[in-house]
Protein backbone atom coordinates (compact mmCIF):
# COMPACT_ATOMS: atom_id res chain seq x y z
CA UNK A 1 0.00 0.00 0.00
CA UNK A 2 1.28 3.68 -1.25
CA UNK A 3 2.72 5.44 2.43
CA UNK A 4 -0.08 8.35 1.12
CA UNK A 5 -3.16 5.94 1.92
CA UNK A 6 -4.58 6.16 5.13
CA UNK A 7 -5.31 2.85 7.30
CA UNK A 8 -7.98 0.73 5.84
CA UNK A 9 -9.80 1.02 9.54
CA UNK A 10 -9.04 4.39 11.24
CA UNK A 11 -7.98 7.36 10.29
CA UNK A 12 -4.55 7.49 11.87
CA UNK A 13 -0.55 8.99 11.27
CA UNK A 14 -0.03 7.99 7.94
CA UNK A 15 -3.37 10.09 6.98
CA UNK A 16 -1.82 12.30 4.66
CA UNK A 17 -3.63 15.48 2.44
CA UNK A 18 -1.78 15.13 -0.56
CA UNK A 19 -1.02 18.52 -1.98
CA UNK A 20 -3.04 19.89 1.17
CA UNK A 21 0.08 22.24 2.78
CA UNK A 22 1.62 23.09 -0.91
CA UNK A 23 0.75 26.77 -2.30
CA UNK A 24 0.18 25.67 -5.91
CA UNK A 25 -3.53 25.92 -6.44
CA UNK A 26 -4.50 23.30 -8.73
CA UNK A 27 -5.77 24.83 -12.73
CA UNK A 28 -9.54 22.87 -12.09
CA UNK A 29 -10.49 23.95 -8.04
CA UNK A 30 -13.30 25.52 -7.67
CA UNK A 31 -12.18 28.95 -5.98
CA UNK A 32 -15.69 29.82 -4.10
CA UNK A 33 -15.33 26.18 -2.29
CA UNK A 34 -11.92 27.21 -1.20
CA UNK A 35 -13.56 30.54 -0.12
CA UNK A 36 -15.88 29.08 1.69
CA UNK A 37 -13.95 26.46 3.61
CA UNK A 38 -12.12 29.16 4.68
CA UNK A 39 -15.21 30.83 6.14
CA UNK A 40 -16.29 28.04 7.93
CA UNK A 41 -12.65 27.59 9.29
CA UNK A 42 -12.66 31.09 10.97
CA UNK A 43 -15.99 30.54 12.32
CA UNK A 44 -14.88 27.20 13.81
CA UNK A 45 -11.53 28.90 15.13
CA UNK A 46 -14.39 32.04 16.70
CA UNK A 47 -16.19 29.18 18.87
CA UNK A 48 -18.88 28.98 16.49
CA UNK A 49 -19.60 32.52 15.98
CA UNK A 50 -18.08 35.91 14.69
CA UNK A 51 -18.90 39.02 12.88
CA UNK A 52 -19.56 39.55 9.06
CA UNK A 53 -16.94 42.68 9.45
CA UNK A 54 -14.72 39.86 11.56
CA UNK A 55 -14.82 37.55 8.81
CA UNK A 56 -13.95 39.77 6.11
CA UNK A 57 -10.49 40.70 8.00
CA UNK A 58 -10.35 37.29 9.19
CA UNK A 59 -9.77 35.52 6.08
CA UNK A 60 -9.09 38.97 3.64
CA UNK A 61 -12.40 38.04 1.81
CA UNK A 62 -14.64 41.02 0.08
CA UNK A 63 -17.76 42.01 2.39
CA UNK A 64 -19.69 41.19 -0.47
CA UNK A 65 -18.38 37.57 -0.99
CA UNK A 66 -18.13 36.41 2.64
CA UNK A 67 -22.20 38.19 2.42
CA UNK A 68 -22.63 35.97 -0.14
CA UNK A 69 -20.92 32.74 1.42
CA UNK A 70 -22.77 32.94 4.56
CA UNK A 71 -26.16 33.85 2.47
CA UNK A 72 -25.50 30.47 0.68
CA UNK A 73 -24.12 28.66 3.91
CA UNK A 74 -27.59 30.01 5.64
CA UNK A 75 -29.29 28.62 2.91
CA UNK A 76 -27.98 24.92 3.52
CA UNK A 77 -28.69 25.54 6.77
CA UNK A 78 -25.02 25.36 8.07
CA UNK A 79 -25.16 28.77 8.97
CA UNK A 80 -27.86 30.76 10.85
CA UNK A 81 -27.49 34.66 10.52
CA UNK A 82 -28.01 36.56 14.12
CA UNK A 83 -28.22 40.25 13.05
CA UNK A 84 -24.33 40.73 11.80
CA UNK A 85 -23.07 37.67 13.04
CA UNK A 86 -22.58 34.15 11.29
CA UNK A 87 -23.53 31.47 13.96
CA UNK A 88 -22.35 27.94 12.88
CA UNK A 89 -25.57 25.93 13.10
CA UNK A 90 -26.00 21.94 14.07
CA UNK A 91 -26.51 20.82 10.29
CA UNK A 92 -23.04 21.42 9.95
CA UNK A 93 -21.97 18.80 12.00
CA UNK A 94 -22.98 16.05 8.87
CA UNK A 95 -19.83 16.94 7.53
CA UNK A 96 -18.12 15.57 10.29
CA UNK A 97 -20.79 12.68 10.62
CA UNK A 98 -20.01 11.55 7.01
CA UNK A 99 -16.81 11.27 7.92
CA UNK A 100 -17.11 9.47 11.18
CA UNK A 101 -19.41 7.57 10.08
CA UNK A 102 -16.91 5.72 7.12
CA UNK A 103 -14.29 5.78 9.75
CA UNK A 104 -16.48 3.10 11.67
CA UNK A 105 -14.30 3.41 14.48
CA UNK A 106 -16.77 5.10 17.08
CA UNK A 107 -19.66 2.72 16.44
CA UNK A 108 -17.69 -0.31 16.98
CA UNK A 109 -15.34 1.56 19.83
CA UNK A 110 -17.42 4.22 21.67
CA UNK A 111 -19.29 1.78 23.64
CA UNK A 112 -15.80 0.47 25.18
CA UNK A 113 -14.01 3.54 25.87
CA UNK A 114 -17.33 4.54 27.61
CA UNK A 115 -17.32 1.37 30.30
CA UNK A 116 -13.67 2.18 30.38
CA UNK A 117 -14.06 5.61 31.83
CA UNK A 118 -17.18 4.14 34.35
CA UNK A 119 -14.90 1.65 35.54
CA UNK A 120 -11.89 4.14 36.05
CA UNK A 121 -13.69 6.76 36.86
CA UNK A 122 -11.51 8.78 34.63
CA UNK A 123 -11.91 10.85 31.55
CA UNK A 124 -11.19 8.41 28.37
CA UNK A 125 -10.49 9.48 24.65
CA UNK A 126 -10.46 8.14 21.13
CA UNK A 127 -8.11 9.86 18.99
CA UNK A 128 -6.71 9.61 15.12
CA UNK A 129 -3.93 10.97 13.51
CA UNK A 130 -4.20 14.36 10.88
CA UNK A 131 -0.46 15.21 9.58
CA UNK A 132 1.70 16.11 12.29
CA UNK A 133 -1.21 16.46 14.58
CA UNK A 134 -3.90 14.46 16.67
CA UNK A 135 -7.64 14.66 16.43
CA UNK A 136 -10.17 13.46 18.92
CA UNK A 137 -12.87 11.33 17.58
CA UNK A 138 -14.76 10.54 21.01
CA UNK A 139 -14.52 11.85 24.46
CA UNK A 140 -16.06 10.05 27.42
CA UNK A 141 -15.44 12.68 30.20
CA UNK A 142 -16.26 12.77 33.75
CA UNK A 143 -18.22 15.57 35.45
CA UNK A 144 -16.28 17.61 37.77
CA UNK A 145 -15.42 20.68 38.47
CA UNK A 146 -12.30 20.52 36.90
CA UNK A 147 -12.80 18.43 33.93
CA UNK A 148 -11.83 18.65 30.08
CA UNK A 149 -12.76 21.05 27.96
CA UNK A 150 -11.50 19.14 25.21
CA UNK A 151 -13.75 18.28 21.66
CA UNK A 152 -14.84 16.15 19.28
CA UNK A 153 -12.40 17.18 16.61
CA UNK A 154 -10.55 19.54 18.11
CA UNK A 155 -6.60 18.93 16.68
CA UNK A 156 -3.94 18.81 19.14
CA UNK A 157 -0.10 18.78 18.16
CA UNK A 158 1.44 15.81 18.26
CA UNK A 159 4.15 16.78 20.39
CA UNK A 160 1.97 17.64 23.57
CA UNK A 161 -0.26 14.69 23.57
CA UNK A 162 0.10 11.10 24.83
CA UNK A 163 -1.57 9.59 21.61
CA UNK A 164 1.66 11.93 19.38
CA UNK A 165 4.61 9.50 19.77
CA UNK A 166 2.57 6.52 19.32
CA UNK A 167 1.73 8.21 15.91
CA UNK A 168 4.69 9.03 15.07
CA UNK A 169 6.27 5.68 15.51
CA UNK A 170 4.86 5.30 11.93
CA UNK A 171 6.01 8.16 10.25
CA UNK A 172 8.48 8.47 7.48
CA UNK A 173 11.02 11.45 6.62
CA UNK A 174 8.46 13.40 4.92
CA UNK A 175 6.22 13.49 8.04
CA UNK A 176 9.43 14.14 10.56
CA UNK A 177 9.75 17.34 8.01
CA UNK A 178 6.29 18.07 8.22
CA UNK A 179 6.44 18.48 11.62
CA UNK A 180 9.65 20.34 12.00
CA UNK A 181 8.68 22.74 9.75
CA UNK A 182 5.80 23.75 11.58
CA UNK A 183 7.04 23.55 14.81
CA UNK A 184 9.87 26.15 13.58
CA UNK A 185 7.11 28.25 12.01
CA UNK A 186 4.64 28.47 14.81
CA UNK A 187 6.75 27.71 18.02
CA UNK A 188 3.75 29.10 20.32
CA UNK A 189 1.13 26.45 18.75
CA UNK A 190 -0.70 29.47 17.87
CA UNK A 191 -2.23 27.21 15.34
CA UNK A 192 -3.84 25.20 17.28
CA UNK A 193 -6.61 26.93 19.56
CA UNK A 194 -7.58 23.79 21.41
CA UNK A 195 -4.47 24.05 23.86
CA UNK A 196 -3.01 26.72 25.51
CA UNK A 197 -0.12 28.48 23.64
CA UNK A 198 3.18 27.30 24.70
CA UNK A 199 4.68 29.84 27.56
CA UNK A 200 7.43 29.98 30.42
CA UNK A 201 8.22 27.50 32.36
CA UNK A 202 5.98 28.05 35.55
CA UNK A 203 7.49 27.10 39.27
CA UNK A 204 4.43 26.45 41.46
CA UNK A 205 7.24 25.63 44.06
CA UNK A 206 5.53 21.84 44.90
CA UNK A 207 8.94 20.33 43.88
CA UNK A 208 7.77 17.72 41.64
CA UNK A 209 6.15 20.52 39.28
CA UNK A 210 8.51 22.93 40.20
CA UNK A 211 9.60 24.60 36.33
CA UNK A 212 7.26 22.57 34.47
CA UNK A 213 5.55 24.38 31.64
CA UNK A 214 2.51 24.05 29.35
CA UNK A 215 4.23 22.44 26.33
CA UNK A 216 7.84 23.67 26.71
CA UNK A 217 10.64 20.93 27.33
CA UNK A 218 9.23 19.01 24.45
CA UNK A 219 11.60 19.96 21.70
CA UNK A 220 12.39 18.06 18.55
CA UNK A 221 14.82 15.53 20.73
CA UNK A 222 12.73 15.39 23.45
CA UNK A 223 9.71 14.16 21.22
CA UNK A 224 12.32 11.97 19.36
CA UNK A 225 13.06 10.09 22.20
CA UNK A 226 9.23 9.90 23.61
CA UNK A 227 8.62 8.24 20.42
CA UNK A 228 11.93 5.31 20.69
CA UNK A 229 10.13 5.06 23.97
CA UNK A 230 6.72 4.55 22.46
CA UNK A 231 8.33 2.24 19.40
CA UNK A 232 9.62 -0.15 22.33
CA UNK A 233 7.32 -0.32 25.13
CA UNK A 234 3.97 0.17 23.25
CA UNK A 235 2.25 2.81 25.20
CA UNK A 236 2.89 7.13 26.25
CA UNK A 237 2.45 9.28 28.70
CA UNK A 238 1.54 13.01 28.70
CA UNK A 239 3.10 14.55 31.77
CA UNK A 240 1.52 18.35 32.13
CA UNK A 241 2.86 18.97 28.56
CA UNK A 242 -0.73 20.52 27.27
CA UNK A 243 -1.39 22.04 30.58
CA UNK A 244 0.02 22.29 34.36
CA UNK A 245 -1.65 19.44 36.34
CA UNK A 246 -3.12 17.11 32.86
CA UNK A 247 -1.56 13.55 32.62
CA UNK A 248 -2.67 10.88 29.93
CA UNK A 249 -1.97 7.61 29.36
CA UNK A 250 -2.39 6.25 25.80
CA UNK A 251 -2.29 2.60 24.08
CA UNK A 252 -2.40 1.96 20.56
CA UNK A 253 -5.73 0.42 18.68
CA UNK A 254 -4.48 -0.89 15.80
CA UNK A 255 -6.03 -2.46 12.71
CA UNK A 256 -6.48 -6.29 11.96
CA UNK A 257 -5.71 -6.13 8.27
CA UNK A 258 -2.46 -3.92 8.64
CA UNK A 259 -1.49 -3.97 11.70
CA UNK A 260 -1.48 -0.24 11.69
CA UNK A 261 -2.46 2.17 14.46
CA UNK A 262 -6.28 2.76 13.57
CA UNK A 263 -7.00 4.95 16.86
CA UNK A 264 -4.81 5.28 19.87
CA UNK A 265 -7.11 5.08 23.42
CA UNK A 266 -5.64 7.76 26.19
CA UNK A 267 -6.94 7.50 29.76
CA UNK A 268 -6.80 11.51 31.42
CA UNK A 269 -6.20 12.44 34.62
CA UNK A 270 -5.38 15.31 36.98
CA UNK A 271 -1.90 15.75 39.43
CA UNK A 272 -4.13 15.63 42.23
CA UNK A 273 -5.86 12.16 41.25
CA UNK A 274 -2.44 11.03 39.73
CA UNK A 275 1.08 11.24 38.89
CA UNK A 276 2.10 10.38 35.69
CA UNK A 277 3.95 7.12 36.87
CA UNK A 278 0.74 6.62 38.86
CA UNK A 279 -1.43 6.38 36.16
CA UNK A 280 1.24 4.20 33.98
CA UNK A 281 1.83 1.51 37.15
CA UNK A 282 -2.18 1.70 38.11
CA UNK A 283 -4.09 1.89 34.89
CA UNK A 284 -1.55 0.41 32.31
CA UNK A 285 -2.76 -2.96 32.64
CA UNK A 286 -6.30 -2.39 32.38
CA UNK A 287 -5.64 -0.51 29.67
CA UNK A 288 -4.18 -2.73 27.54
CA UNK A 289 -7.23 -4.96 28.26
CA UNK A 290 -9.87 -2.90 27.21
CA UNK A 291 -7.30 -2.15 23.93
CA UNK A 292 -8.20 -6.16 23.09
CA UNK A 293 -11.35 -6.07 23.38
CA UNK A 294 -11.38 -2.91 21.13
CA UNK A 295 -9.03 -4.74 18.76
CA UNK A 296 -11.35 -8.13 18.89
CA UNK A 297 -14.45 -6.05 17.92
CA UNK A 298 -12.32 -4.89 15.10
CA UNK A 299 -11.47 -8.12 14.10
CA UNK A 300 -15.23 -9.29 14.76
CA UNK A 301 -16.18 -6.43 12.13
CA UNK A 302 -13.64 -7.53 9.76
CA UNK A 303 -14.81 -11.21 9.47
CA UNK A 304 -18.70 -10.15 9.31
CA UNK A 305 -17.57 -7.77 5.89
CA UNK A 306 -15.44 -10.32 4.79
CA UNK A 307 -18.49 -13.00 5.17
CA UNK A 308 -20.68 -10.52 3.53
CA UNK A 309 -18.29 -10.18 0.78
CA UNK A 310 -18.26 -13.98 -0.04
CA UNK A 311 -21.93 -14.53 0.15
CA UNK A 312 -22.17 -11.97 -1.89
CA UNK A 313 -19.89 -13.39 -4.63
CA UNK A 314 -21.82 -16.75 -4.45
CA UNK A 315 -24.70 -15.38 -5.42
CA UNK A 316 -22.85 -13.67 -8.21
CA UNK A 317 -23.84 -10.10 -7.19
CA UNK A 318 -22.45 -6.89 -5.71
CA UNK A 319 -23.09 -4.57 -2.90
CA UNK A 320 -25.35 -1.76 -4.42
CA UNK A 321 -23.52 1.32 -4.27
CA UNK A 322 -24.73 4.51 -2.22
CA UNK A 323 -28.18 6.16 -3.05
CA UNK A 324 -28.39 8.61 -5.57
CA UNK A 325 -29.53 12.26 -3.95
CA UNK A 326 -31.09 13.36 -7.13
CA UNK A 327 -32.52 16.00 -5.44
CA UNK A 328 -29.44 18.02 -5.21
CA UNK A 329 -29.54 19.80 -8.59
CA UNK A 330 -32.70 20.32 -8.36
CA UNK A 331 -32.29 22.35 -4.65
CA UNK A 332 -29.13 24.24 -6.10
CA UNK A 333 -30.81 25.07 -9.01
CA UNK A 334 -34.17 26.25 -7.06
CA UNK A 335 -31.83 28.49 -4.84
CA UNK A 336 -30.27 29.67 -7.54
CA UNK A 337 -32.77 30.98 -8.80
CA UNK A 338 -34.65 32.87 -5.92
CA UNK A 339 -31.24 34.04 -4.20
CA UNK A 340 -29.60 35.09 -7.46
CA UNK A 341 -26.13 35.98 -7.02
CA UNK A 342 -26.22 35.79 -3.33
CA UNK A 343 -26.26 32.27 -3.84
CA UNK A 344 -23.02 30.30 -4.56
CA UNK A 345 -24.02 27.07 -6.56
CA UNK A 346 -20.29 26.06 -6.55
CA UNK A 347 -20.01 26.23 -2.90
CA UNK A 348 -23.17 24.23 -2.17
CA UNK A 349 -22.25 21.57 -4.80
CA UNK A 350 -19.09 21.32 -3.10
CA UNK A 351 -19.25 21.03 0.27
CA UNK A 352 -22.21 18.20 -0.58
CA UNK A 353 -19.39 16.20 -1.97
CA UNK A 354 -18.27 15.25 1.53
CA UNK A 355 -21.70 14.06 2.71
CA UNK A 356 -21.20 11.42 -0.02
CA UNK A 357 -18.89 8.98 1.74
CA UNK A 358 -20.46 7.56 5.00
CA UNK A 359 -21.03 4.07 6.70
CA UNK A 360 -20.16 1.31 4.47
CA UNK A 361 -19.03 3.83 1.87
CA UNK A 362 -15.58 4.63 3.21
CA UNK A 363 -13.59 4.84 0.05
CA UNK A 364 -15.43 6.36 -3.46
CA UNK A 365 -14.73 6.48 -6.71
CA UNK A 366 -15.08 9.49 -8.92
CA UNK A 367 -18.52 7.81 -10.28
CA UNK A 368 -19.66 6.71 -7.27
CA UNK A 369 -19.57 9.97 -5.85
CA UNK A 370 -21.09 11.53 -8.86
CA UNK A 371 -23.41 8.87 -8.12
CA UNK A 372 -24.15 9.29 -4.39
CA UNK A 373 -24.61 13.18 -5.12
CA UNK A 374 -26.29 13.29 -8.32
CA UNK A 375 -23.73 16.17 -9.85
CA UNK A 376 -22.32 15.88 -12.81
CA UNK A 377 -19.12 13.59 -13.26
CA UNK A 378 -16.78 16.86 -14.22
CA UNK A 379 -18.56 19.34 -11.28
CA UNK A 380 -17.73 16.06 -8.56
CA UNK A 381 -14.20 15.61 -10.12
CA UNK A 382 -13.33 19.74 -9.69
CA UNK A 383 -14.72 19.84 -5.71
CA UNK A 384 -12.66 16.14 -5.70
CA UNK A 385 -9.08 17.82 -6.87
CA UNK A 386 -10.28 21.39 -4.72
CA UNK A 387 -10.84 19.15 -1.22
CA UNK A 388 -7.80 16.98 -2.00
CA UNK A 389 -5.81 20.21 -2.61
CA UNK A 390 -7.63 21.79 1.19
CA UNK A 391 -6.43 18.24 2.42
CA UNK A 392 -10.29 16.96 3.19
CA UNK A 393 -9.78 14.18 0.72
CA UNK A 394 -7.44 11.84 0.17
CA UNK A 395 -6.90 9.57 -3.31
CA UNK A 396 -4.81 6.66 -4.21
CA UNK A 397 -5.57 4.44 -6.86
CA UNK A 398 -8.23 6.63 -8.11
CA UNK A 399 -9.94 5.84 -5.18
CA UNK A 400 -11.35 9.07 -2.57
CA UNK A 401 -11.49 8.80 0.96
CA UNK A 402 -12.31 11.58 3.71
CA UNK A 403 -9.25 12.66 5.84
CA UNK A 404 -9.67 13.35 9.95
CA UNK A 405 -9.13 17.38 9.22
CA UNK A 406 -13.32 17.15 7.83
CA UNK A 407 -14.02 17.25 11.74
CA UNK A 408 -12.41 20.65 11.60
CA UNK A 409 -15.36 22.31 9.81
CA UNK A 410 -17.02 22.99 12.83
CA UNK A 411 -17.46 20.04 14.01
CA UNK A 412 -15.29 21.05 18.20
CA UNK A 413 -17.63 23.61 18.65
CA UNK A 414 -20.91 22.23 17.87
CA UNK A 415 -20.50 18.77 18.97
CA UNK A 416 -21.10 20.30 22.93
CA UNK A 417 -24.52 21.77 22.45
CA UNK A 418 -27.33 21.41 24.57
CA UNK A 419 -30.79 20.76 23.54
CA UNK A 420 -31.52 23.84 24.70
CA UNK A 421 -29.18 25.64 22.98
CA UNK A 422 -29.93 23.53 19.38
CA UNK A 423 -34.01 24.70 20.27
CA UNK A 424 -33.41 28.45 21.21
CA UNK A 425 -33.27 29.78 17.30
CA UNK A 426 -36.22 27.58 16.70
CA UNK A 427 -38.22 29.09 19.45
CA UNK A 428 -37.46 32.36 18.87
CA UNK A 429 -38.77 32.15 15.64
CA UNK A 430 -41.51 30.28 16.87
CA UNK A 431 -42.66 32.47 19.02
CA UNK A 432 -42.34 35.34 16.42
CA UNK A 433 -44.54 34.03 14.17
CA UNK A 434 -46.89 33.32 16.73
CA UNK A 435 -46.63 36.53 18.93
CA UNK A 436 -46.77 34.17 21.79
CA UNK A 437 -44.39 32.82 24.45
CA UNK A 438 -42.92 29.34 23.43
CA UNK A 439 -40.62 26.83 25.92
CA UNK A 440 -38.74 23.61 25.54
CA UNK A 441 -38.85 21.18 28.99
CA UNK A 442 -37.76 17.82 29.91
CA UNK A 443 -39.37 15.79 32.87
CA UNK A 444 -37.02 15.94 36.00
CA UNK A 445 -39.19 13.68 38.58
CA UNK A 446 -42.54 14.12 38.52
CA UNK A 447 -42.25 17.72 37.06
CA UNK A 448 -40.96 19.32 33.92
CA UNK A 449 -38.77 21.69 33.98
CA UNK A 450 -38.06 24.37 31.53
CA UNK A 451 -35.07 24.28 30.18
CA UNK A 452 -35.00 26.99 27.03
CA UNK A 453 -37.69 29.57 26.20
CA UNK A 454 -38.89 32.80 23.96
CA UNK A 455 -40.77 35.21 25.51
CA UNK A 456 -43.09 38.23 24.28
CA UNK A 457 -43.54 41.56 24.94
CA UNK A 458 -46.89 42.59 26.56
CA UNK A 459 -48.61 43.72 28.99
CA UNK A 460 -49.70 40.34 29.80
CA UNK A 461 -47.27 37.76 29.77
CA UNK A 462 -46.22 34.38 30.53
CA UNK A 463 -43.93 34.63 33.67
CA UNK A 464 -42.08 31.73 33.25
CA UNK A 465 -38.36 31.29 33.41
CA UNK A 466 -35.42 28.80 32.67
CA UNK A 467 -35.06 26.57 35.23
CA UNK A 468 -38.73 26.65 36.60
CA UNK A 469 -40.14 23.36 37.44
CA UNK A 470 -44.08 22.75 37.12
CA UNK A 471 -45.98 19.52 38.14
CA UNK A 472 -46.29 17.56 35.04
CA UNK A 473 -49.63 16.06 34.95
CA UNK A 474 -50.81 19.72 34.83
CA UNK A 475 -49.23 20.92 32.18
CA UNK A 476 -49.30 20.65 28.39
CA UNK A 477 -45.34 19.83 28.40
CA UNK A 478 -46.02 17.17 31.12
CA UNK A 479 -48.53 15.07 29.38
CA UNK A 480 -46.65 15.08 26.48
CA UNK A 481 -43.82 13.49 27.96
CA UNK A 482 -45.56 11.54 30.24
CA UNK A 483 -47.56 9.86 27.42
CA UNK A 484 -44.42 8.15 25.75
CA UNK A 485 -43.86 6.84 29.00
CA UNK A 486 -46.66 4.66 30.51
CA UNK A 487 -44.80 3.14 33.15
CA UNK A 488 -44.15 5.93 34.81
CA UNK A 489 -45.57 6.06 38.40
CA UNK A 490 -48.29 8.95 38.62
CA UNK A 491 -48.02 11.12 41.80
CA UNK A 492 -50.73 12.71 43.81
CA UNK A 493 -52.25 14.74 41.92
CA UNK A 494 -53.63 17.72 44.02
CA UNK A 495 -56.44 19.90 42.61
CA UNK A 496 -54.94 23.17 41.35
CA UNK A 497 -57.62 24.92 40.05
CA UNK A 498 -61.06 24.06 39.30
CA UNK A 499 -60.53 22.28 35.54
CA UNK A 500 -57.73 20.62 36.94
CA UNK A 501 -57.50 16.71 36.45
CA UNK A 502 -57.05 14.77 39.67
CA UNK A 503 -58.18 10.97 39.00
CA UNK A 504 -55.50 8.73 37.93
CA UNK A 505 -57.44 6.87 35.28
CA UNK A 506 -58.79 10.02 33.60
CA UNK A 507 -55.39 10.83 33.57
CA UNK A 508 -54.26 7.77 31.92
CA UNK A 509 -57.48 7.59 29.24
CA UNK A 510 -56.38 11.77 28.53
CA UNK A 511 -52.23 10.89 28.36
CA UNK A 512 -53.18 7.60 25.65
CA UNK A 513 -55.53 10.31 23.49
CA UNK A 514 -52.55 12.42 23.72
CA UNK A 515 -50.07 9.64 22.72
CA UNK A 516 -52.50 9.09 19.51
CA UNK A 517 -52.95 12.58 19.00
CA UNK A 518 -49.06 13.31 18.95
CA UNK A 519 -50.25 16.89 21.01
CA UNK A 520 -51.34 17.47 24.29
CA UNK A 521 -53.99 20.90 24.94
CA UNK A 522 -54.11 21.86 28.71
CA UNK A 523 -56.79 24.48 29.28
CA UNK A 524 -56.75 26.35 32.90
CA UNK A 525 -55.53 23.09 34.80
CA UNK A 526 -52.49 24.52 36.06
CA UNK A 527 -53.62 28.01 36.52
CA UNK A 528 -56.80 30.00 35.81
CA UNK A 529 -56.77 31.60 32.17
CA UNK A 530 -53.41 29.95 30.68
CA UNK A 531 -53.87 27.47 28.00
CA UNK A 532 -50.76 25.72 26.13
CA UNK A 533 -50.63 23.18 23.34
CA UNK A 534 -47.30 21.18 23.16
CA UNK A 535 -46.22 18.70 21.11
CA UNK A 536 -42.84 16.21 21.54
CA UNK A 537 -39.04 16.26 20.59
CA UNK A 538 -37.72 12.74 20.12
CA UNK A 539 -34.42 11.73 19.89
CA UNK A 540 -32.69 9.45 17.10
CA UNK A 541 -34.43 6.40 18.65
CA UNK A 542 -38.08 7.59 18.66
CA UNK A 543 -38.23 8.45 22.16
CA UNK A 544 -39.52 11.48 23.56
CA UNK A 545 -36.80 13.51 25.28
CA UNK A 546 -38.31 16.66 25.75
CA UNK A 547 -41.77 19.16 24.50
CA UNK A 548 -42.21 22.10 23.18
CA UNK A 549 -45.26 24.20 23.91
CA UNK A 550 -46.81 27.29 23.18
CA UNK A 551 -48.45 29.27 26.09
CA UNK A 552 -51.37 32.39 26.31
CA UNK A 553 -54.01 33.61 28.09
CA UNK A 554 -57.52 32.11 27.10
CA UNK A 555 -58.82 35.12 25.29
CA UNK A 556 -55.69 34.96 23.09
CA UNK A 557 -57.05 31.86 20.86
CA UNK A 558 -60.11 29.42 21.38
CA UNK A 559 -59.11 25.71 22.18
CA UNK A 560 -60.06 25.43 18.29
CA UNK A 561 -57.81 27.53 17.12
CA UNK A 562 -54.59 26.80 18.91
CA UNK A 563 -55.13 23.10 17.06
CA UNK A 564 -55.77 24.98 13.78
CA UNK A 565 -53.71 27.56 14.17
CA UNK A 566 -50.80 26.90 16.49
CA UNK A 567 -50.73 23.28 15.99
CA UNK A 568 -49.10 23.27 12.58
CA UNK A 569 -46.49 26.01 13.26
CA UNK A 570 -45.26 24.14 16.29
CA UNK A 571 -44.90 20.82 14.82
CA UNK A 572 -43.06 22.35 12.08
CA UNK A 573 -40.85 23.94 15.05
CA UNK A 574 -40.47 20.42 16.82
CA UNK A 575 -39.30 18.88 12.93
CA UNK A 576 -36.74 21.64 12.64
CA UNK A 577 -35.64 20.80 16.48
CA UNK A 578 -35.46 17.01 15.91
CA UNK A 579 -34.09 17.37 12.57
CA UNK A 580 -30.90 19.76 14.07
CA UNK A 581 -30.65 16.57 17.53
CA UNK A 582 -30.16 13.79 15.05
CA UNK A 583 -27.39 15.38 13.02
CA UNK A 584 -26.34 16.49 16.35
CA UNK A 585 -26.62 13.23 18.70
CA UNK A 586 -25.42 10.97 16.06
CA UNK A 587 -21.36 11.12 17.69
CA UNK A 588 -21.77 13.28 20.11
CA UNK A 589 -24.21 13.52 23.37
CA UNK A 590 -26.39 16.60 23.19
CA UNK A 591 -26.98 17.03 27.01
CA UNK A 592 -30.44 17.53 27.81
CA UNK A 593 -30.54 19.70 30.65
Amino acid sequence: MPSNVPPAVGGGAGTRAGTATSTDVPAEAVAPLMRGISVLRRLTDADGVASLSGLERATGLARSTVDRITATLARMGYVRLDGRDAVLAPRLMELGNAYLAALRLPRLLDSHADALADELDESVSLAVGDLDGVRFIHQATRRRAMSLSFRIGDLLPAERTAPGPLFATEWDERDWSRWRTRRAGDPEDRRFPAVPARSRPLDDGSGDDAGRSTGDGDGDGDFERRTAEARETGWALDDQLIEQGLVALSVPVRDPRSGRIACVVSVVSHTSRHTAGDLRDSLLPRLRTAVAAMEEELRAELNEGLNAELDESSRGSRPAGPAPRTGLALWTGASKQELGREFIESLARGLTVLTAFGEGRPELTLTQVAQATGLARATARRALITLEHLGYVATHDRVFRLTPRVLGLGFPPLSRLSLAQIADPHLTTLSQRLQDSASLAVLAGDDVQYTARAATRGIMSINVTVGTRLPAYATSLGRVILADRPDHPLPALPRLTPRTLTDHEQLKAVLERVRQDGYALVDGELEEGLRSIAAPVRDRDGRVVAAVNVAMHSSRRTPERCVTEVLPELRRATQRIETDLHVAGRFSRVPYV
